[in-house]
């Protein structure tokens, strides 16, 4: 059990990584003239081909219990897929980036909160510490600005959060017939459907353009970095993040999923030259004090804080 929760841990800190190394990935192409959602439907599309193949393989070549877990599958894709991204470039295109990011990242505090609620249990004082410190972490980090805050963006930006949360009770789904990996690759098959809805309808903009562009100081072909986004920050980050969620639940994994913003800041200071100064620095370092403390307190099994929202199929 001890093996599985650190195996919980690693796999939770390199999905972290692989989705903070994404906004790296995709920038030459946001440079070149895609417009956002054309990177990210191209993203998901690319995660969706690569993880077909191993999904098949997780399922046994049986497609009978994706469709038995259908509404999972559906939320999952709508909501931790496709909403998410959606939701999070309708946002900033009416309130700060650095409120949009504070708002999607509080995801892990709501689902504590709500815990709470539904369970009428206080939880530990430390987890309330940790969540304190990280929260404070973020802040610093993304340093929100409150001027002339539009209210359509700051629902937005609750849907966006409202899609993280969804990530991380639906992946806790220790029940469930479906493998993460499967989980994932439905789940991108159904956001690959709906973003190209999304852009036949016109409601975001959807533009691309295949010139070769600067990569890592190479000129690279266009697919280059969008293969690279698709197999890193997609296949790689959604499996790995649900496999660390099957074993360390949603409280834990939702916290060390706040890592990624710690690794964007230091892979742009590494790799696009975006300095971190000292309070972001700091930041950092209270996010993995609280995902510390969180870790540190040990949850029984019954315990509402760690189990999933339940997903109610329709009659």
């Amino acid at each position: 059990m001890r093996d599985r929760g650190v195996l919980g841990v690693v796999l939770g800190v390199l999905a972290a990584a692989a989705f903070g190394a994404g906004g790296i990935m995709i920038k030459p192409l946001l440079l070149d003239g895609w417009s956002p959602v054309a990177g990210v439907f191209g993203r998901v599309a690319v995660g969706a081909v690569v993880l077909a193949i191993p999904a098949l393989i997780a399922l046994r070549w049986d497609l009978r219990p994706l469709w038995r877990a259908r509404w999972t599958v559906l939320l999952y894709g709508g909501f931790a897929v496709a909403g998410v991204q959606v939701a999070y470039f309708a946002a900033i295109e009416r309130i700060p980036v650095s409120t949009t990011l504070l708002l999607e990242y509080l995801a892990p505090v709501v689902l504590v909160l709500l815990a709470w609620a539904r369970s009428r249990r206080r939880p530990a004082w430390l987890v309330l510490a940790g969540a304190a410190l990280a929260v404070g972490g973020l802040v610093l980090i993304v340093g929100p600005g409150g001027e002339g805050l539009d209210p359509l963006g700051i629902v937005f930006g609750l849907i966006a959060m409202t899609g993280v949360a969804v990530y991380y009770t639906v992946g806790d789904r220790s029940d469930s017939e479906v493998p993460p990996i499967a989980l994932a690759a439905a789940g991108f098959v159904v956001g690959v459907v709906l973003l190209g809805i999304v852009a036949a309808t016109g409601l975001l903009p959807f533009e691309t353009s295949f010139r070769d562009v600067p990569m890592l100081g190479l000129t690279v072909a266009w697919w280059v970095p969008l293969v690279a986004v698709g197999l890193i920050a997609t296949a790689f980050a959604y499996a790995a993040g649900l496999g660390s969620i099957t074993m360390l639940g949603t409280r834990t994994a939702s916290f060390l999923g706040l890592l990624e913003v710690v690794f964007a800041a230091i892979l742009g200071w590494i790799v696009l030259d975006e300095a971190m100064g000292p309070l972001q620095i700091l930041g950092g370092v209270l996010i993995i004090a609280g995902i510390v403390c969180i870790r540190l307190v040990r949850t029984p099994p019954s315990d509402p804080v760690t189990q999933p929202i339940p997903v109610i199929a329709p009659s």
